[in-house]
């Protein structure tokens, strides 16, 4: 039995051998209005190496938790989430079904008094591998966001290795596999990751290469640019793809395990003066909310080029940098950074040329997946599939 889990696990890592894709799905993409909403089967799993279904959450005695019964469970009339996304694998076998547990709204403070409890590691890892196996799940992704950060403590750095170590030996016993998400900010991984000993203990490491910049700040950048500004100073020349990838393969990252995220929405702003329209314009306040995903500050990128089917957006490739953004001044002054088609090739191919083990995106429901502006359905997925 073990040689043939063993023989299992081989096969899943030569298949990567052309590169991976890894693709998230939001799951409350279900909720949204109009053109917005998304289901299960708008996936195309022969576009994706793995599907990661977002999220999965932590009950403060350890014990892995479905946040929408409803929607993930077939149970008392739901919708049968989990269910439907892992029979994605009948269109493409090859395909992964992971669950990811934890995001940002999770925080950490839970996940750090499991990690430091061995009774709560245990039936974390216990809960979470029933969970897996009873609806089918090929393996775990985990989105602790972050580790010794936001409500956590400083053994989180030791513990967190030994969460990764007792899921990994389970999971791996069961044919399945183990990835993580993991920050792109330079404080960040200092803080939170003993990276050779975390990367030892995962598949993939899904690298959040996106975030980097956002109405948080009172100017405009691009969230994900792939090199530095040539305004960019101090610890602001952290803050790009290209050196958060190097720096956790000089902290010991195996390039064969490192997945580069390119993020499929934008980040925007709303200007101060009108006059002032580039990066590092004054932006004080957030770009008002799109009319699906509902969250000010940010747009998915079907939102940003049916909106710019709809009106006349100024749209600037600046030469600086390989990413564009846009705005829209009589729309609240609305400035966005986000990616095309080409930015997103360039990228794939930066993670390519770096011998990185592929891209993974944030998210597949917030790409062209019903072709609304013309450029074909999954235009960004398709890109780096054409380059992987």
């Amino acid at each position: 039995m073990k040689l043939l889990l063993l023989f299992s696990l081989i096969g899943v890592y030569l298949s990567y051998t052309e590169g991976v894709v890894v693709c998230y799905y939001s799951s409350w993409a279900v909720y949204r209005s109009g053109k917005g909403k998304f289901e299960v089967e708008d996936i195309d799993p022969t576009l994706c190496t793995h599907m990661i279904y977002a999220f999965a959450g932590l009950k403060n005695s350890g014990e892995i938790m479905v946040f929408d019964p409803y929607n993930d469970l077939c149970k008392d009339w739901g919708m049968c989430g989990y269910n439907r996304f892992t029979a994605l694998r009948e269109i493409n076998p090859n395909a992964q079904t992971l669950l990811g547990v934890g995001g940002w709204n999770e925080g950490s403070t839970k996940y750090s008094q499991m990690a430091a409890d061995p009774s709560k590691r245990k039936l974390f890892v216990d809960s979470s591998l029933a969970l897996l196996k009873e609806h089918k799940f090929t393996g775990l992704d985990m989105d602790w966001e972050y580790p010794t950060q936001r409500g956590g403590s400083a053994e989180d750095f030791t513990n967190y290795v030994t969460l990764l170590t007792e899921l990994k030996e389970a999971l791996h016993a069961e044919g399945m596999i183990l990835s993580a998400a993991v920050s792109a900010g330079k404080p960040t991984i200092d803080a939170a990751y003993d990276v050779p000993a975390v990367t030892e203990q995962l598949d993939l490491i899904n690298l959040m290469t996106y975030d980097l910049h956002g109405s948080w700040e009172d100017y405009t950048h691009h969230q994900s640019c792939l090199y530095a500004h040539p305004e960019d100073t101090g610890d602001t020349l952290y803050l790009n793809v290209d050196f958060a990838v190097n720096y956790w393969l000089e902290k010991g990252a195996p390039k064969d395990k490192l997945v580069m995220g390119i993020p499929l929405y934008g980040r925007t702003w709303s200007l101060d003066n009108k006059d002032e329209t580039g990066f590092y314009a004054p932006a004080s306040q957030p770009g008002q909310a799109g009319p699906w995903t509902e969250e000010a500050g940010y747009m998915g990128y079907s939102e940003i080029c049916y909106d710019q089917t709809m009106h006349e957006w100024t749209i600037v490739h600046d030469p600086a940098m390989n990413e564009p953004y846009a705005y829209y001044l009589p729309k609240s002054r609305l400035w966005v950074s986000y990616e095309d088609a080409d930015s997103v090739t360039i990228k794939a191919q930066y993670a390519k040329d770096k011998g990185l083990a592929g891209c993974m995106v944030w998210s597949i429901e917030t790409d062209d997946f019903s072709n609304i502006c013309g450029a074909g359905v999954y235009p960004f997925l398709k890109a780096i599939n054409r380059i992987f």
